[in-house]
C-alpha cells in the first residue's frame, strides 16, 4: 500500500519510466543480486528479519525485488529487506523487476520506497536528504517535490545531523524521538548534550517536558548556544515564520532592542536558493 502523498514521486520513476519498457518480471538467482551502496537504510532488524523469512518460506515474495544491472551482477534498488529474508529462508531464486535507473534515480526510489514502508530511522532519512542534496545538487525544495514532504520537513530532519554521535545512536535505537532530538540540538557540548540526553530517557520526558528542562539548562551555562528560541516567545514566533517562509533551521538573537538574524543552509545549491529568494525581494 503506497502511504498518501509518497505514490506520486515513485509512480513518476517507476510506472512512467521503467515498467511499462521491460518485459516484466524476471526470476534470477539470489546470488545474482547485490545490495545497492547507497542505500539509505544501514540498520536491519534481525528478528524482523527472523519474521519475513518465515513468511517467506510460507507464501513467497509477493512483491518482486528492483534492481539495475550492473555488468553481470545485478544492483537492488528496492526491496533489500526482502533479498536478506529469501536468504535466510534458504530461497536460491527470487523475483525481480529490471530497470535501469541512473544512480540519481535509484537513490530517489531506494529513499521513497523506505519512507512508505516506515522502515528508515531519523538519522538514516536525513543522512539520505544530505546525500542527494551533496551528491545530486537537489534542493530541500525538490527532494520535498520528489518525496511528497514539506521543505519545512526536510530541513527539520536534516537539523538531526548536528547531533553527536552517542545522542544519534539514541534516535537510531529509538529511546529519543526526533521531537527529542531538536531539543537538544542548541547543546554544543558534546559531554553536555550526552548527559542531557540520558537524563531524558531515565526520565522519560515528554517532548513538552524535554523543551522545558533544555530551556533550564541553556540559562547561564556558556556550553549552549544561547538564541532567543528558549527565552522570547514573540521571537519565537517570528523565528517558526521565517522557518516556514525560507524553508530552513533561522536563529534569533536579541539584547536590548539589538540582534541579529542567522539563517542556516546545507550546500551551495541551497545557498544559491535562499539568495534567489531575497533578489527577488
Amino acid at each position: 500500500m503506497i502511504k498518501k502523498g509518497l505514490g506520486r514521486g515513485l509512480g513518476a520513476l517507476i510506472s512512467n519510466e521503467a515498467l511499462e519498457e521491460e518485459s516484466g518480471i524476471l526470476q534470477l538467482r539470489i546470488n545474482e543480486l547485490e545490495p545497492n551502496i547507497g542505500q539509505p537504510r544501514k540498520n536491519f532488524d534481525d528478528e524482523k528479519l527472523v519474521q519475513l523469512a518465515e513468511s517467506i518460506k510460507q507464501h513467497g515474495i509477493i512483491q518482486p525485488i528492483i534492481v539495475k544491472k550492473s555488468d553481470s551482477i545485478y544492483t537492488i534498488i528496492a526491496g533489500e529487506r526482502r533479498w536478506r529474508a529469501a536468504k535466510l529462508a534458504g530461497l536460491t531464486n527470487v523475483p525481480v523487476i529490471v530497470n535501469n535507473f541512473s544512480n540519481k534515480q535509484t537513490m530517489e526510489v531506494a529513499l521513497i520506497e523506505n519512507l512508505q514502508r516506515e522502515d528508515l530511522n531519523p538519522i538514516e532519512e536525513a543522512e539520505a536528504f544530505l546525500h542527494l542534496m551533496d551528491e545530486y545538487n537537489l534542493t530541500q525544495e525538490q527532494i520535498a517535490a520528489t518525496i511528497g514532504k514539506s521543505r519545512p520537513a526536510i530541513a527539520n530532519s536534516l537539523r538531526l545531523l548536528g547531533l553527536k554521535d552517542d545522542v544519534r545512536k539514541y534516535i537510531i535505537s529509538g529511546e529519543l524521538t526526533s521531537g527529542h532530538a531538536r531539543t537538544l540540538v542548541i547543546i554544543q557540548d558534546e559531554e553536555l548534550q550526552k548527559k542531557a540526553a540520558d537524563f531524558i530517557i531515565e526520565n522519560k520526558l515528554s517532548v513538552r517536558e524535554t523543551e522545558n528542562y533544555v530551556k533550564k539548562l541553556c540559562k547561564g551555562n556558556n556550553k549552549v548556544r544561547k538564541t532567543t528560541e528558549v527565552s522570547n516567545p514573540e521571537l519565537i514566533d517570528v523565528e517558526n515564520k521565517l522557518k516556514n517562509i525560507l524553508g530552513t533551521k533561522v536563529k534569533l538573537q536579541s539584547k536590548n532592542n539589538k540582534g541579529k538574524i542567522t539563517i542556516e543552509y546545507y550546500s551551495n545549491d541551497e545557498l544559491e536558493r535562499l539568495l534567489d529568494f531575497f533578489y527577488k525581494i
